[in-house]
């Protein structure tokens, strides 16, 4: 009863301390802005202006804690970047049936400025409820349970002895060597106080197919057969397979669960959280497989209103969204300034994508990941995409992506601190899809896109002027899906193209497919030779290309190497016509050969070993889809208390962890396995090291909660 009392005078004495800093606040504005005022034109005392702002400000509360949920919900139908938004009109709104519900209508003012001092209120309550909770524990989970969106009560697997959960978290496009650089630099300080205390990192090697499409879909669902690309044309429906567009991603999933014949990697208990694909989760947020879904049963789309719900969240999610929109525009300009070299256009709606894929996803993807832990979930797998998106168009390297890298260490550091706050244990797995390989355009070094090329070699009509193509990174259509427009209709959205002889020419980073859709099956090397002779001759040798793979009616496939050599499949090694591409290359491309869907001429560009250097043949200076350098070299970060995912000590002649399948295998066992001894890293924080990690003067600029660096012995990680 003491207990209960005590935590009730404490909960009544922040709300007075927030409902008192939220009156100062709004005297302030009603001192500062002309057209927003408390007191009547004839004027008041100062007391009866403070009584004024009192009521305005415990009446916009309330409106806040009651009316905006409802208001969020019903606007669940509105696309989600437009819900973010519309946060300000609605916030405003309220503010404005606040003043007008004070006795007297002491207050009044007008629409612009209602907007602004809505805004302004909400971020000064917020901030000033989480400086109150650092000191207390019990406030501060409820806080986290607000910045989540989520209520507060029993979790769904709790009790202090239960096993703990798991969080994999995907840094989607972060190499293994940049994982590593950004951890010794400074750059990452979680992941480096991690490395060689309470985790591990082991490289993994992907597909030749290096992208999200068939990593993700085998690591959740435990297959990615028959996906040779990000994006391929299939013969059989005449459709083209775009993995980041909605219908797409469903059927891949449909496929992958029927040849496996399992729901995937979270059908116990588990949340997806902004992926392609959703594991078999029951738990859904941003899911692109199942965001073609439309209603109020939605459960994807549900995942912005749980966010959303706390206008403090809408409001600081909107402002740092145009703010990092203003960055991109910024650092563009300085790179066109500098002259930098290699570089891509970034105009047009891309500073837009930027900033959904790097503040609107990454806020909304870590709270439910938050909420997740908070209700005790055992599975959680999350996908962060902003580092990808950034490297495709600055690089890898470049200072803007490492940027966005800094500051998904402290969305880590956040996730690292909730889980303090748990009713379980959680294991907290880092791991990527796929790294990412620097390189000039291929269309940008030779003056031509693959396009233009194989129908030169085809003696057909080649376009002097092509406008260059946007890259295929999977913000772009997550964005697409979050505002309701369709696909274009060039991929998987629109017609079926016409059966002619023209070949389609298909882009995946440095991965290019052609294929013939007036023959219906997979035309061999001597058929293309007799239809097109100039054809295969002209890819082969082509200073930007490294290797061809074609069919052949004599030697079963074959791959095509620059100096005319012309090696069966079946005799690959990891030198002729692929030295240098890395060993299991040739494995790689043999996998990929038995794929029904394979083009009928898969293309991979060269690849520079001294610079680590490819050719994209989308517009792209960062890439990944092919075979050659740091695209290819992916990583898990892993909990010392998990049984380690290789054999230790490895045999010399082992290949190591190879395909994201195996992957899927390693995840899958680490979810069976029960605690373990927990490594600490450093005492605890003080109560006031605590308070000044997480104060509000210190929370980032780009909007990313507050978070703390330290990992210690009572919150498992």
């Amino acid at each position: 009863m003491r207990r209960a009392l005590t935590t009730a005078g404490a909960t009544l004495l922040r709300v007075a301390v927030v409902w008192a800093v939220s009156s100062l606040t709004l005297l302030a504005l009603a001192g500062i802005l002309p057209d927003f005022q408390l007191q009547s034109e004839d004027g008041e005392s100062i007391t009866r202006t403070a009584v004024t702002a009192a009521w305005a400000a415990g009446a916009f509360g309330l409106l806040g804690a009651l009316v905006w949920p409802l208001l969020v919900r019903a606007l669940l139908l509105v696309p989600a970047l437009v819900l973010g938004l519309l946060g300000f009109a609605v916030n405003g709104s309220l503010l404005l049936v606040a003043l007008w519900l004070i006795p007297d209508r002491g207050g009044e003012a007008d629409p612009q400025n209602a907007v602004v001092v809505a805004a302004v209120m909400s971020a000064v309550a917020s901030a000033t409820s989480t400086a109150l909770a650092v000191r207390d524990d019990a406030a501060y989970r409820r806080r986290l349970y607000r910045l989540a969106g989520r209520r507060s009560g029993a979790p769904l697997d709790g009790g202090a002895d239960a096993p703990p959960g798991t969080v994999f978290v995907q840094l989607d496009g972060v190499g293994c060597q940049v994982l590593k650089d950004a951890a010794e630099d400074g750059t990452m300080p979680t992941v480096a106080a991690w490395l060689g205390t309470t985790h591990r990192l082991t490289p993994w090697r992907t597909d030749w197919s290096s992208q999200t499409g068939a990593s993700q879909l085998a690591i959740l669902h435990g297959s990615n057969h028959d996906v040779p690309a990000f994006r391929w044309y299939e013969k059989d429906t005449g459709r083209t397979i775009v993995s980041n567009r909605p219908g797409s991603a469903a059927e891949l999933q449909r496929r992958a669960i029927e040849r496996t014949g399992d729901g995937g990697l979270l059908t116990l208990d588990g949340a997806s959280r902004g992926n392609l694909f959703s594991g078999g989760a029951d738990q859904l947020a941003l899911v692109l497989s199942v965001s073609a879904r439309r209603g109020r049963r939605n459960r994807s789309r549900a995942g912005y209103f749980a966010y959303f719900r706390d206008p403090a969240n809408a409001v600081r999610t909107a402002l740092s969204y145009a703010a990092e929109a203003c960055r991109e525009i910024g650092q563009s300009t300085c790179s066109r300034v500098r002259g930098d070299h290699p570089r891509v256009g970034r105009g047009g709606l891309y500073p837009l994508i930027r900033a959904f894929a790097t503040v609107v996803e990454r806020d909304v993807v870590v709270a439910a990941v938050i909420g997740d832990m908070l209700s005790g979930r055992s599975a959680v797998y999350a996908d962060l995409v902003a580092y990808d998106e950034v490297a495709h168009h600055s690089g890898p390297r470049s200072r803007d992506a490492a940027a966005v890298l800094r500051r998904l260490d402290r969305s880590l550091a956040l996730i690292a601190e909730v889980a303090g706050h748990a009713p379980r244990p959680y294991r907290i797995v880092l791991l990527s899809d796929h790294g990412q390989s620097p390189g000039e355009t291929f269309a940008s070094a030779y003056g031509l896109t693959l396009r233009d090329l194989v129908r030169a070699g085809c003696d057909l009509p080649v376009p002097r002027h092509v406008a260059p193509r946007a890259g295929g990174a999977e913000a772009r259509d997550t964005l697409r899906s979050a505002v309701h427009l369709p696909p274009p209709e060039d991929e998987g959205g629109g017609p079926r193209p016409e059966r002619d002889s023209d070949p389609i020419v298909l882009a995946s980073g440095n991965l290019g497919l052609v294929s013939f859709p007036d023959v219906p099956y997979r035309m061999s090397k001597e058929e293309i030779d007799r239809r097109h002779p100039g054809l295969l001759h002209t890819l082969a040798t082509h200073p930007g290309i490294g290797f061809l793979l074609v069919r052949s009616e004599r030697h079963g496939s074959v791959v095509l190497g620059p100096d005319g050599a012309e090696t069966p499949v079946d005799d690959l090694g990891d030198g002729g016509p692929l030295a240098g591409f890395g060993p299991g290359a040739a494995d790689a491309v043999r996998r990929t050969d038995s794929f029904p869907h394979v083009a009928d001429i898969m293309v991979n560009s060269a690849y520079d070993e001294a610079t680590g250097a490819v050719h994209a043949f989308e517009e792209q200076i960062g890439s990944h889809g092919g075979l050659g350098g740091e695209q290819s070299h992916a990583f898990l970060l892993w909990p010392v208390t998990l049984t380690p995912p290789l054999p230790d000590p490895l045999p010399a002649d082992h290949p190591g962890l190879v395909g994201a399948e195996q992957v899927h295998q390693v995840l899958r066992r680490w979810l069976t396995e029960g605690p373990g001894p927990q490594i600490p890293v450093s005492p605890p924080p003080s109560a006031r090291e605590r308070a000044a990690q997480d104060s509000p003067s210190h929370t980032p600029a780009n909007g990313a909660f507050a978070v703390s660096n330290r990992v210690t012995p009572n919150k498992k990680s």
